[in-house]
């Protein structure tokens, strides 16, 4: 009975409440959705979009073109929107398969390999995962019919556009590229340009250059970078043949080539001393290079010496070709110390240019399957010499006593390469938003959108998007191109792009891509 009174009176004192608040009861209002105005596409004609670009153009994802990231490229999804006004088909150069990778009349086409996947730790081939795969993407026996909207060719420089017989597969290797090849169909000989102002484009995108200069960042300075001559030239010429041609246009710079995963992942200071294989050996190397460091120091240059820590993470060795080349002067010293002509020039030779990394360096993505490994071709040189087989693989570790080769560092330093990375990608952006404002065309800031990657990231619907490999989102797993979800970020810029300067409002009426129906991973069982 006194359990139902005091029901009752809970009860009682909940109505009363509930009354009281005459406020909260007037304001309540069920949860409405957000109204968006109607699509509109401004002054722009969307019928025939066609994109022209590079691989990021063409959906490139994960080390490699497939199906599937086809569909999610970023041209596709600025067509699907499109389409809600006026846009036609748009039609891609599909692949056959989510492998990735070409092959050429039943043959693989080196370097053309699958696409790399999520192994746990990090990015690993897909073949290692599921085990020996038929690429069947063949550009000699089915390469598809055009024409085609997306343009997109991985590898493709600014002047690659305006070059004849690209895509004919009789210039391969030198003059042609196997992703133009299945494009230009019974033209071989066309340009890319001229495949897109075939199809009398209304509208059209462009995004090319970062080629011009990545090539040089990931290869460690290796490949050169497009004069500024040639690249003004090459878009010059691109910009006024699509812009005298079309209603109108979109055209992105290109960003910081060298804040991308593939170049910030790897820590300049790799060398773990807590690392079984490493750390016991630590004395014995210093030991070694004991001798070598005293003779830097008397050749007044103590800053290449190499030491290394037996407490905390140490650099890797590197060979900087930016150093002055001190082997004879090195062989002299080493020789007056005491060591033989023929030990004293070996070593020389091998540290005549070579220095400790520092913080200013880029190791790249791809150098961690090299660093403390055996160097093969040293090795068997060395061997050739004369020295015995253990003092050669002593002296042939990569990293270690063995100074890593260009391909796999960035250096940095005043007037290194990172900085001559920097100015090109500084003077391409000036010409890139110097002929959109000439032209009236829509500027993509992409070099601004990484900045914010990398500082603060970007918070996309409910998702925040970091510049981070594999967690950020963003970048896919070579570290270079984008996600399914980076890409839908992308389309979205160029659609905000579009929208500021032609009047439509695919954002403000809620038509952009949306996060979460993009991927940031695909299965290795994707077939």
């Amino acid at each position: 009975m006194i359990m139902k009174t005091l029901k009752y009176i809970g009860l009682s004192l909940l109505v009363l409440a509930f009354l009281s608040c005459d406020d909260d009861v007037n304001n309540f209002r069920l949860p409405q959705q957000e109204v968006f105005p109607p699509l509109e596409a401004g002054t722009a004609d969307f019928s025939t979009y066609v994109a022209l670009g590079n691989s990021l153009t063409s959906g490139f994802t994960d080390n490699a073109l497939f199906r599937a990231s086809q569909f999610n490229s970023y041209p596709n999804i600025m067509a699907e929107k499109m389409a809600l006004v006026g846009g036609g088909a748009f039609n891609q150069p599909l692949t056959n398969d989510n492998f990735g990778g070409l092959a050429a009349g039943g043959v693989r086409i080196p370097g053309f390999d699958p696409r790399l996947v999520f192994g746990g730790a990090g990015p690993v081939p897909l073949e290692s995962v599921i085990g020996p795969v038929t690429v069947t993407t063949d550009i000699v026996l089915n390469n598809p019919i055009g024409p085609f909207n997306n343009l997109g060719i991985p590898g493709a420089a600014s002047f690659h556009l305006l070059a004849p017989g690209y895509g004919n597969i009789a210039n391969l290797p030198d003059a042609a590229n196997p992703y133009a090849v299945r494009v230009t169909g019974n033209a071989p000989n066309a340009t890319m340009v001229e495949l897109a102002l075939a199809q009398n484009p209304t509208f059209f995108s462009l995004w090319i250059g970062n080629n011009d200069v990545l090539g040089f960042a990931t290869s460690g300075g290796v490949r050169p970078i497009t004069p500024q001559p040639v690249f003004d030239q090459a878009l010059g010429a691109t910009v006024a043949l699509m812009a005298g041609a079309t209603s109108g246009g979109v055209i992105a710079n290109i960003p910081d080539v060298t804040t991308i995963p593939f170049l910030t992942t790897i820590p300049f200071a790799p060398l773990d001393p807590s690392n079984p294989a490493f750390g016991p050996q630590i004395p014995a190397l210093n030991a070694q290079f004991a001798a070598l460091n005293a003779a830097y120091a008397f050749l007044g240059v103590p800053e290449r010496s190499v030491v290394f820590s037996e407490t905390e993470a140490s650099p890797v060795v590197i060979f900087d070709a930016a150093l002055p080349n001190i082997s004879v002067e090195l062989a002299q010293v080493l020789i007056g110390g005491g060591l033989d002509p023929q030990t004293a020039g070996l070593l020389a030779q091998q540290y005549g240019q070579s220095r400790q990394a520092n913080a200013n360096d880029l190791l790249t993505l791809p150098s961690s399957a090299v660093i403390a490994t055996l160097n093969e071709a040293r090795f068997a040189e060395l061997v050739g010499l004369g020295v015995d087989p253990q003092t050669a693989g002593q002296l042939s570790v990569n990293g270690v006593t063995f100074p890593l080769e260009n391909q796999w560092v960035l250096t940095g330093g005043e007037n290194g390469e990172i900085d001559m990375a920097n100015m090109a990608v500084t003077n391409f952006n000036a010409t890139i938003e110097s002929l959109a404002s000439q032209n009236g065309l829509a500027l993509v800031d992409a070099n601004a959108l990484l900045v914010e990657l990398n500082t603060t990231g970007i918070m996309f619907d409910d998702y925040m998007l970091t510049s981070d490999l594999v967690f950020g989102g963003v970048f896919s797993l070579d570290g270079v191109h984008l996600t399914a979800r980076g890409y839908a970020l992308a389309a979205n810029k160029f659609l905000e792009a579009i929208d500021e300067k032609y009047g439509s409002n695919f954002i403000e009426s809620g038509n952009g891509a949306k996060a979460g129906d993009y991927p940031t991973n695909y299965s290795p069982t994707l077939q």
